[in-house]
Protein backbone atom coordinates (compact mmCIF):
# COMPACT_ATOMS: atom_id res chain seq x y z
CA UNK A 1 0.00 0.00 0.00
CA UNK A 2 0.92 3.24 -1.04
CA UNK A 3 0.83 6.20 1.57
CA UNK A 4 -0.34 9.98 0.73
CA UNK A 5 -1.49 12.95 2.17
CA UNK A 6 -3.73 16.01 1.13
CA UNK A 7 -2.40 18.89 -0.70
CA UNK A 8 -1.87 21.43 2.06
CA UNK A 9 0.98 23.85 2.65
CA UNK A 10 1.74 22.37 6.01
CA UNK A 11 2.08 18.51 4.26
CA UNK A 12 5.10 16.68 3.93
CA UNK A 13 4.14 14.82 1.05
CA UNK A 14 2.12 14.63 -1.64
CA UNK A 15 4.17 11.57 -3.07
CA UNK A 16 3.76 7.77 -2.67
CA UNK A 17 6.12 6.36 -0.74
CA UNK A 18 7.00 2.60 -2.31
CA UNK A 19 7.31 -0.77 -0.11
CA UNK A 20 10.89 -0.72 -2.55
CA UNK A 21 12.05 2.79 -1.66
CA UNK A 22 11.25 1.96 2.35
CA UNK A 23 13.48 -1.15 1.80
CA UNK A 24 16.06 0.26 -0.15
CA UNK A 25 16.89 3.37 2.60
CA UNK A 26 15.76 1.30 5.87
CA UNK A 27 19.64 1.55 6.82
CA UNK A 28 20.78 2.05 10.76
CA UNK A 29 22.07 5.68 11.17
CA UNK A 30 22.59 7.99 14.17
CA UNK A 31 19.95 10.60 15.32
CA UNK A 32 22.36 13.45 15.02
CA UNK A 33 21.90 14.93 18.39
CA UNK A 34 25.29 16.04 17.82
CA UNK A 35 28.55 15.85 15.42
CA UNK A 36 30.29 14.12 15.70
CA UNK A 37 28.29 11.38 17.64
CA UNK A 38 28.43 10.28 21.16
CA UNK A 39 30.04 6.64 20.20
CA UNK A 40 33.39 8.60 18.89
CA UNK A 41 34.33 10.38 21.91
CA UNK A 42 37.05 8.99 23.71
CA UNK A 43 39.03 8.44 27.07
CA UNK A 44 41.59 10.64 25.98
CA UNK A 45 39.50 13.28 26.74
CA UNK A 46 40.07 13.90 29.72
CA UNK A 47 38.89 15.90 33.15
CA UNK A 48 41.90 18.30 32.82
CA UNK A 49 40.42 19.17 28.49
CA UNK A 50 37.22 19.84 30.15
CA UNK A 51 38.70 22.16 33.09
CA UNK A 52 40.22 23.94 30.00
CA UNK A 53 37.22 24.63 27.92
CA UNK A 54 35.54 25.53 30.71
CA UNK A 55 38.13 28.62 31.78
CA UNK A 56 38.00 29.07 28.29
CA UNK A 57 34.25 29.93 28.52
CA UNK A 58 34.52 32.06 31.64
CA UNK A 59 37.83 34.54 30.03
CA UNK A 60 35.58 34.88 26.95
CA UNK A 61 33.83 38.42 26.28
CA UNK A 62 31.04 36.63 24.68
CA UNK A 63 29.87 33.73 24.55
CA UNK A 64 27.00 31.22 23.36
CA UNK A 65 24.03 31.04 25.53
CA UNK A 66 24.55 28.41 28.38
CA UNK A 67 21.95 25.53 28.77
CA UNK A 68 22.26 23.03 31.80
CA UNK A 69 20.92 19.51 31.80
CA UNK A 70 20.59 16.99 35.11
CA UNK A 71 20.39 13.25 34.47
CA UNK A 72 18.62 11.67 37.13
CA UNK A 73 18.64 7.88 36.68
CA UNK A 74 15.89 5.79 39.05
CA UNK A 75 13.23 4.81 38.01
CA UNK A 76 10.67 2.78 40.06
CA UNK A 77 10.05 0.27 37.50
CA UNK A 78 11.93 -1.20 34.23
CA UNK A 79 10.10 0.26 30.59
CA UNK A 80 11.19 -2.75 28.02
CA UNK A 81 11.98 -0.41 25.32
CA UNK A 82 13.99 1.78 27.10
CA UNK A 83 17.48 2.47 25.77
CA UNK A 84 18.17 5.35 28.61
CA UNK A 85 20.91 5.53 31.41
CA UNK A 86 19.04 4.35 34.49
CA UNK A 87 18.93 2.59 37.89
CA UNK A 88 15.84 0.57 38.15
CA UNK A 89 14.58 0.53 42.18
CA UNK A 90 11.32 1.45 44.55
CA UNK A 91 14.17 2.75 47.59
CA UNK A 92 13.29 6.25 47.44
CA UNK A 93 16.30 7.12 49.96
CA UNK A 94 18.78 6.67 47.11
CA UNK A 95 17.92 9.82 45.77
CA UNK A 96 19.28 11.99 48.60
CA UNK A 97 22.68 10.33 48.49
CA UNK A 98 22.67 11.39 44.55
CA UNK A 99 21.68 14.69 45.24
CA UNK A 100 24.21 15.30 47.67
CA UNK A 101 26.68 14.19 44.84
CA UNK A 102 25.01 16.57 42.03
CA UNK A 103 25.33 19.45 44.04
CA UNK A 104 29.35 18.71 44.59
CA UNK A 105 29.53 18.50 41.04
CA UNK A 106 27.66 21.75 40.81
CA UNK A 107 30.11 23.21 43.09
CA UNK A 108 33.17 21.83 41.24
CA UNK A 109 32.14 24.13 38.48
CA UNK A 110 32.31 27.10 40.57
CA UNK A 111 36.21 27.40 40.10
CA UNK A 112 36.62 27.14 36.64
CA UNK A 113 33.08 27.93 35.18
CA UNK A 114 32.33 30.65 37.25
CA UNK A 115 29.94 31.97 39.60
CA UNK A 116 26.37 33.87 38.17
CA UNK A 117 26.34 33.11 34.23
CA UNK A 118 23.23 33.51 32.68
CA UNK A 119 21.18 30.05 31.73
CA UNK A 120 18.09 30.13 29.03
CA UNK A 121 17.61 26.31 28.97
CA UNK A 122 17.44 23.90 31.75
CA UNK A 123 16.23 20.36 31.30
CA UNK A 124 15.92 17.30 34.11
CA UNK A 125 15.93 14.06 32.27
CA UNK A 126 15.90 10.56 33.29
CA UNK A 127 15.73 8.14 34.17
CA UNK A 128 12.47 9.47 35.88
CA UNK A 129 13.39 13.14 37.96
CA UNK A 130 10.16 12.37 39.16
CA UNK A 131 11.44 9.99 41.36
CA UNK A 132 12.86 13.01 43.29
CA UNK A 133 10.59 14.14 46.31
CA UNK A 134 8.99 17.90 45.95
CA UNK A 135 11.58 19.11 48.45
CA UNK A 136 14.59 17.39 46.80
CA UNK A 137 13.56 18.93 43.48
CA UNK A 138 13.07 22.27 45.48
CA UNK A 139 16.49 21.71 46.50
CA UNK A 140 18.62 21.05 43.62
CA UNK A 141 16.50 24.23 41.68
CA UNK A 142 17.54 26.55 44.95
CA UNK A 143 21.24 25.04 44.29
CA UNK A 144 21.58 25.24 40.72
CA UNK A 145 19.87 29.46 41.32
CA UNK A 146 22.52 30.26 44.06
CA UNK A 147 25.28 29.39 41.23
CA UNK A 148 23.51 30.50 38.28
CA UNK A 149 21.21 33.31 36.61
CA UNK A 150 18.26 31.94 35.63
CA UNK A 151 16.98 34.22 32.96
CA UNK A 152 13.44 35.10 33.15
CA UNK A 153 12.77 34.22 30.00
CA UNK A 154 14.13 31.08 30.41
CA UNK A 155 12.94 27.56 29.15
CA UNK A 156 12.90 25.15 32.07
CA UNK A 157 11.54 21.87 31.57
CA UNK A 158 11.53 18.74 33.64
CA UNK A 159 10.67 15.20 32.16
CA UNK A 160 7.12 13.59 34.18
CA UNK A 161 6.54 10.17 34.52
CA UNK A 162 2.63 10.35 34.57
CA UNK A 163 2.50 7.58 37.42
CA UNK A 164 4.25 9.25 39.59
CA UNK A 165 2.54 12.44 39.87
CA UNK A 166 -0.71 14.07 40.66
CA UNK A 167 -2.19 17.46 40.09
CA UNK A 168 -0.83 18.70 43.40
CA UNK A 169 2.68 17.43 42.21
CA UNK A 170 2.49 19.33 38.82
CA UNK A 171 1.22 22.28 40.50
CA UNK A 172 4.33 22.19 43.15
CA UNK A 173 6.53 22.06 40.09
CA UNK A 174 5.01 25.31 38.71
CA UNK A 175 5.68 26.70 41.75
CA UNK A 176 9.44 25.78 41.74
CA UNK A 177 10.39 27.04 38.81
CA UNK A 178 9.66 24.52 36.04
CA UNK A 179 7.71 26.28 32.79
CA UNK A 180 7.58 23.28 30.56
CA UNK A 181 6.47 19.51 31.34
CA UNK A 182 7.63 16.32 29.12
CA UNK A 183 5.22 13.74 29.53
CA UNK A 184 6.40 10.06 28.69
CA UNK A 185 3.13 8.51 27.00
CA UNK A 186 4.81 6.23 24.36
CA UNK A 187 1.45 4.93 23.47
CA UNK A 188 -2.29 4.64 25.24
CA UNK A 189 -3.49 1.41 24.06
CA UNK A 190 -3.51 -1.27 26.76
CA UNK A 191 -2.51 -4.42 25.02
CA UNK A 192 1.37 -2.10 23.67
CA UNK A 193 1.32 -0.61 27.53
CA UNK A 194 1.72 -4.32 29.02
CA UNK A 195 4.13 -5.41 26.27
CA UNK A 196 6.39 -2.48 27.09
CA UNK A 197 5.73 -2.91 31.05
CA UNK A 198 4.61 0.52 31.04
CA UNK A 199 0.60 0.88 32.49
CA UNK A 200 -0.61 4.09 32.58
CA UNK A 201 -4.38 4.22 31.18
CA UNK A 202 -5.32 7.44 29.39
CA UNK A 203 -8.08 9.03 31.76
CA UNK A 204 -5.33 9.03 34.44
CA UNK A 205 -3.06 10.72 31.80
CA UNK A 206 -6.07 13.38 30.66
CA UNK A 207 -6.74 14.11 34.64
CA UNK A 208 -3.12 15.58 34.59
CA UNK A 209 -3.21 17.33 31.16
CA UNK A 210 -6.18 18.98 32.21
CA UNK A 211 -5.19 20.33 35.64
CA UNK A 212 -1.04 21.46 33.90
CA UNK A 213 -3.69 23.62 31.46
CA UNK A 214 -5.24 25.66 34.25
CA UNK A 215 -1.51 25.74 35.83
CA UNK A 216 0.52 28.19 33.64
CA UNK A 217 2.79 25.84 32.08
CA UNK A 218 4.44 27.51 28.94
CA UNK A 219 4.51 24.50 27.35
CA UNK A 220 3.81 21.06 27.42
CA UNK A 221 5.26 17.98 25.46
CA UNK A 222 4.20 14.50 25.17
CA UNK A 223 6.16 11.48 24.15
CA UNK A 224 5.39 9.06 21.37
CA UNK A 225 6.73 5.88 20.24
CA UNK A 226 5.69 4.27 16.79
CA UNK A 227 6.92 0.44 15.83
CA UNK A 228 6.72 -0.73 19.86
CA UNK A 229 5.55 -4.26 20.20
CA UNK A 230 1.82 -5.05 18.97
CA UNK A 231 1.63 -1.87 17.82
CA UNK A 232 -1.25 -1.83 14.95
CA UNK A 233 -1.74 1.09 12.63
CA UNK A 234 -5.91 1.25 13.93
CA UNK A 235 -4.47 0.91 17.42
CA UNK A 236 -2.17 3.87 16.95
CA UNK A 237 -4.50 5.91 15.11
CA UNK A 238 -6.98 5.78 18.19
CA UNK A 239 -3.83 6.43 20.51
CA UNK A 240 -2.90 9.82 18.58
CA UNK A 241 -6.44 10.98 18.61
CA UNK A 242 -6.19 10.47 22.38
CA UNK A 243 -3.17 12.71 21.91
CA UNK A 244 -4.85 15.61 19.77
CA UNK A 245 -7.62 15.33 22.38
CA UNK A 246 -5.46 15.84 24.96
CA UNK A 247 -4.04 19.42 22.97
CA UNK A 248 -0.44 19.09 24.46
CA UNK A 249 1.82 22.19 22.92
CA UNK A 250 4.32 20.02 21.91
CA UNK A 251 4.83 16.21 20.49
CA UNK A 252 7.82 14.21 19.74
CA UNK A 253 7.71 10.71 17.75
CA UNK A 254 9.85 8.74 17.94
CA UNK A 255 10.21 5.46 15.99
CA UNK A 256 11.48 2.50 18.45
CA UNK A 257 15.32 1.17 18.16
CA UNK A 258 14.49 -2.65 18.64
CA UNK A 259 18.78 -3.82 19.95
CA UNK A 260 18.25 -5.98 22.38
CA UNK A 261 21.83 -7.39 21.87
CA UNK A 262 22.71 -3.86 23.05
CA UNK A 263 19.77 -2.94 25.70
CA UNK A 264 19.13 -5.90 27.81
CA UNK A 265 15.56 -5.06 29.19
CA UNK A 266 14.61 -5.16 25.14
CA UNK A 267 15.60 -9.17 25.49
CA UNK A 268 11.98 -9.49 27.44
CA UNK A 269 10.52 -8.18 24.16
CA UNK A 270 9.34 -11.17 21.23
CA UNK A 271 10.75 -9.92 18.12
CA UNK A 272 7.73 -11.52 16.42
CA UNK A 273 5.41 -8.58 18.11
CA UNK A 274 7.59 -5.73 16.56
CA UNK A 275 6.14 -4.14 13.53
CA UNK A 276 7.74 -4.24 9.96
CA UNK A 277 9.45 -1.26 8.65
CA UNK A 278 6.42 -0.66 6.10
CA UNK A 279 3.87 -0.65 8.80
CA UNK A 280 6.36 1.90 10.67
CA UNK A 281 6.00 4.23 7.66
CA UNK A 282 2.31 3.59 8.05
CA UNK A 283 2.31 4.63 11.20
CA UNK A 284 5.05 7.93 11.02
CA UNK A 285 2.82 8.85 7.60
CA UNK A 286 -0.33 9.00 9.49
CA UNK A 287 0.73 10.39 12.78
CA UNK A 288 1.88 13.54 10.05
CA UNK A 289 -1.12 13.85 8.48
CA UNK A 290 -3.44 13.42 11.96
CA UNK A 291 -1.32 16.28 13.12
CA UNK A 292 -0.55 18.51 10.55
CA UNK A 293 -4.49 18.53 10.18
CA UNK A 294 -5.07 19.05 13.74
CA UNK A 295 -2.94 22.60 13.64
CA UNK A 296 0.63 21.33 14.32
CA UNK A 297 3.18 22.58 12.45
CA UNK A 298 6.19 19.64 11.60
CA UNK A 299 9.03 20.72 13.04
CA UNK A 300 11.72 18.28 11.60
CA UNK A 301 12.38 14.42 11.69
CA UNK A 302 10.12 13.59 15.36
CA UNK A 303 8.74 16.68 16.50
CA UNK A 304 5.45 18.68 16.02
CA UNK A 305 4.57 21.95 18.05
CA UNK A 306 1.72 24.23 17.50
CA UNK A 307 2.28 27.35 15.59
CA UNK A 308 2.63 30.04 18.87
CA UNK A 309 4.98 27.23 20.72
CA UNK A 310 8.71 28.46 21.13
CA UNK A 311 9.99 25.44 18.83
CA UNK A 312 7.75 26.32 16.15
CA UNK A 313 8.29 30.11 16.09
CA UNK A 314 12.49 28.81 16.50
CA UNK A 315 11.89 26.76 12.93
CA UNK A 316 9.88 29.69 11.32
CA UNK A 317 13.17 32.53 12.18
CA UNK A 318 15.78 29.56 10.91
CA UNK A 319 16.93 29.65 14.78
CA UNK A 320 16.38 25.68 15.26
CA UNK A 321 19.24 23.24 16.77
CA UNK A 322 19.48 19.98 17.78
CA UNK A 323 20.95 19.00 21.07
CA UNK A 324 21.37 15.96 23.06
CA UNK A 325 17.75 16.38 23.84
CA UNK A 326 16.30 16.83 20.47
CA UNK A 327 15.47 19.78 18.45
CA UNK A 328 15.89 22.98 20.69
CA UNK A 329 14.74 26.64 20.38
CA UNK A 330 18.68 27.91 21.34
CA UNK A 331 21.62 27.38 18.17
CA UNK A 332 25.07 26.46 19.19
CA UNK A 333 24.27 26.87 23.15
CA UNK A 334 27.31 25.00 25.53
CA UNK A 335 25.23 22.83 27.76
CA UNK A 336 26.83 22.26 31.11
CA UNK A 337 25.91 18.46 31.89
CA UNK A 338 25.32 17.03 35.74
CA UNK A 339 24.80 13.51 36.94
CA UNK A 340 25.75 10.26 35.92
CA UNK A 341 25.78 10.01 32.01
CA UNK A 342 25.32 12.86 31.19
CA UNK A 343 26.65 14.34 28.10
CA UNK A 344 28.01 18.53 27.60
CA UNK A 345 29.28 20.95 25.31
CA UNK A 346 31.76 23.76 25.87
CA UNK A 347 33.05 25.59 23.30
CA UNK A 348 34.52 23.01 20.52
CA UNK A 349 34.66 20.45 23.17
CA UNK A 350 32.11 17.77 24.01
CA UNK A 351 32.49 15.49 27.32
CA UNK A 352 30.60 12.66 29.08
CA UNK A 353 29.95 11.84 32.57
CA UNK A 354 30.91 8.25 33.47
CA UNK A 355 27.77 6.17 33.48
CA UNK A 356 28.48 3.86 36.63
CA UNK A 357 26.99 5.23 39.60
CA UNK A 358 29.77 4.28 42.05
CA UNK A 359 32.54 5.46 39.61
CA UNK A 360 30.33 8.98 39.65
CA UNK A 361 30.61 9.41 43.40
CA UNK A 362 34.02 8.13 43.44
CA UNK A 363 35.57 10.84 41.56
CA UNK A 364 33.44 13.13 43.34
CA UNK A 365 34.82 12.32 46.78
CA UNK A 366 38.12 12.77 45.47
CA UNK A 367 36.95 16.22 44.35
CA UNK A 368 37.22 15.30 40.82
CA UNK A 369 34.87 16.12 37.69
CA UNK A 370 33.15 12.54 36.39
CA UNK A 371 34.57 13.32 33.27
CA UNK A 372 35.57 9.72 31.36
CA UNK A 373 35.15 10.74 27.81
CA UNK A 374 34.90 13.39 25.46
CA UNK A 375 35.84 14.77 22.48
CA UNK A 376 37.57 18.44 20.91
CA UNK A 377 36.45 19.30 17.46
CA UNK A 378 38.41 19.73 14.31
CA UNK A 379 37.88 22.25 12.25
CA UNK A 380 36.23 19.63 9.69
CA UNK A 381 34.02 18.35 12.81
CA UNK A 382 32.98 21.64 12.97
CA UNK A 383 32.32 22.59 9.36
CA UNK A 384 30.51 19.04 8.96
CA UNK A 385 28.60 19.64 12.30
CA UNK A 386 27.31 23.34 10.51
CA UNK A 387 26.25 21.53 7.21
CA UNK A 388 24.34 18.39 9.22
CA UNK A 389 22.86 20.79 11.49
CA UNK A 390 21.18 22.87 8.42
CA UNK A 391 20.03 20.14 6.99
CA UNK A 392 18.43 18.20 9.75
CA UNK A 393 16.81 21.91 11.30
CA UNK A 394 16.06 23.80 8.34
CA UNK A 395 15.88 21.25 5.49
CA UNK A 396 18.69 22.84 3.42
CA UNK A 397 21.48 25.00 3.37
CA UNK A 398 22.88 27.85 1.08
CA UNK A 399 26.56 27.19 0.25
CA UNK A 400 27.49 30.63 0.56
CA UNK A 401 26.68 31.34 4.01
CA UNK A 402 28.65 27.91 4.68
CA UNK A 403 31.83 29.12 2.68
CA UNK A 404 31.73 32.80 4.48
CA UNK A 405 31.52 31.12 7.62
CA UNK A 406 34.27 28.66 7.23
CA UNK A 407 36.11 29.63 4.53
CA UNK A 408 36.06 27.25 1.97
CA UNK A 409 34.81 26.47 -1.20
CA UNK A 410 31.64 24.17 -0.70
CA UNK A 411 31.67 21.91 -3.90
CA UNK A 412 35.33 21.31 -3.93
CA UNK A 413 35.29 20.54 0.13
CA UNK A 414 32.17 18.29 -0.05
CA UNK A 415 33.15 16.82 -3.64
CA UNK A 416 32.18 13.44 -2.86
CA UNK A 417 29.50 14.16 -1.05
CA UNK A 418 28.07 15.93 -3.78
CA UNK A 419 28.50 13.28 -6.43
CA UNK A 420 26.30 11.11 -3.61
CA UNK A 421 24.20 14.11 -3.51
CA UNK A 422 23.16 13.60 -7.46
CA UNK A 423 21.69 9.82 -6.34
CA UNK A 424 19.67 10.95 -4.01
CA UNK A 425 18.36 13.75 -6.12
CA UNK A 426 17.49 11.59 -9.07
CA UNK A 427 15.55 9.62 -5.97
CA UNK A 428 13.60 13.24 -5.64
CA UNK A 429 15.27 13.38 -1.92
CA UNK A 430 16.70 16.93 -2.61
CA UNK A 431 16.66 19.64 -5.09
CA UNK A 432 20.73 20.94 -6.24
CA UNK A 433 21.40 24.22 -7.87
CA UNK A 434 24.27 26.45 -8.09
CA UNK A 435 23.29 28.26 -4.43
CA UNK A 436 22.23 25.34 -2.30
CA UNK A 437 20.41 22.20 -0.80
CA UNK A 438 17.02 21.42 -0.16
CA UNK A 439 15.23 18.69 1.19
CA UNK A 440 12.16 17.89 -0.63
CA UNK A 441 8.92 17.00 1.31
CA UNK A 442 9.64 13.01 0.03
CA UNK A 443 13.03 13.57 1.40
CA UNK A 444 12.19 14.71 4.95
CA UNK A 445 11.39 11.14 5.64
CA UNK A 446 14.61 10.25 4.90
CA UNK A 447 16.45 13.56 6.14
CA UNK A 448 18.63 11.47 8.39
CA UNK A 449 20.23 9.32 5.28
CA UNK A 450 21.25 12.64 3.82
CA UNK A 451 22.50 14.17 6.69
CA UNK A 452 24.79 10.91 6.57
CA UNK A 453 26.55 11.63 3.28
CA UNK A 454 28.23 14.84 5.17
CA UNK A 455 29.21 12.26 8.44
CA UNK A 456 32.81 11.46 7.50
CA UNK A 457 33.27 8.90 10.34
CA UNK A 458 30.47 6.86 9.07
CA UNK A 459 31.66 6.85 5.51
CA UNK A 460 34.97 6.09 6.56
CA UNK A 461 33.63 2.92 9.36
CA UNK A 462 30.65 1.18 7.12
CA UNK A 463 29.91 -0.68 10.21
CA UNK A 464 27.12 0.94 11.21
CA UNK A 465 25.42 -1.45 13.01
CA UNK A 466 25.53 0.50 16.20
CA UNK A 467 22.87 2.90 15.49
CA UNK A 468 18.89 2.56 14.83
CA UNK A 469 17.09 2.14 11.62
CA UNK A 470 16.23 5.78 10.27
CA UNK A 471 12.78 4.69 9.65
Amino acid sequence: MDITFENKPNDLTSSPISESLLQKFDVSGPRYTSYPTADRFVEAFTETAYKEALEQRRVRSINQPLSIYVHIPFCESVCFYCACNKIVTKHHERSREYLNYLKKEIDLHLDYLGQKQVVNQLHLGGGSPTFFSDEEIQELFNKLKEVFVLSPQGEYSIEVDPRTVDEKRLKKLREIGFNRLSFGIQDFNPEVQKAVNRIQPFDQVASLINEVHKDGYDSINMDLIYGLPLQKIETFNQTLDQVISLKPDRIALYAYAHLPERFKPQRRIDNNDIPTAKNKISMLCLAIQKFLKAGYIYVGMDHFALPKDNLAIAKRQGRLHRNFQGYSTQPDCDIIAFGVSAIGRVGANYNQNTKQLVDYYDHLNHGRFPIVKGLALSKDDIVRRAVIMEVMCQGGLDYESIELAYLINFKEYFSSEMIQLQNFQEKDFVELDDSGIQVTEIGWFFVRAIAMIFDRYLQLDKNRTRFSKIL
